[in-house]
């Protein structure tokens, strides 16, 4: 199986700018109820993954929690505790399920390095449960293999 399969396109995901503003990118992440949310650059390269504790400990560390003095800080200057780390998309099922393990989302980007999108690890979690269901239903099984 291709991951292109569980790929959500770019168009259709929320991410920031790495030129963007702490506000601009709070209220992004505010309006999209995201945690954490990929950053790129205005070429469309994938630069990393910020998140809202990213956020809290470089306004407490840099401006003693005063949102109104950080407003025109760039996420780009945000230090980042963890980034998700992205497959290619020409990777394998083993690969992208290996990081899905550990990463909510995973970005998928193409041999330029440019975001095309990324890969949810419910959407693959969602996948392999209907798979068991159809198995289950199709012949009353009580063991599963799957084939991705």
């Amino acid at each position: 199986m291709n991951i292109l399969f569980f790929l959500t396109p770019k168009s259709e995901v929320a991410y920031l700018y790495d030129d963007f503003t702490v506000r601009q990118a709070l209220e992004k992440m505010e309006y999209h109820k995201y945690s954490a949310i990929p950053i790129i650059n205005r070429r469309g390269e994938y630069i990393g993954t910020i998140t809202e504790g990213d956020f809290l400990w470089a306004l407490k560390d840099r401006y003693s929690l005063n949102m109104k003095a950080a407003e025109q800080l760039l996420v780009r200057s945000i230090p980042r505790r963890m980034d998700n780390r992205p497959v290619s998309v020409n990777a394998n099922m083993e690969d992208l399920i290996s990081k899905a393990m550990g990463q909510n989302f995973v970005p998928v980007i193409d041999d330029n390095k440019i975001f095309i999108g990324l890969v949810r690890r419910r959407d693959i979690i969602q996948f392999c449960y209907n798979c068991y269901k159809k198995s289950v239903k199709e012949e009353g099984k009580t063991s599963v293999t799957f084939q991705l």
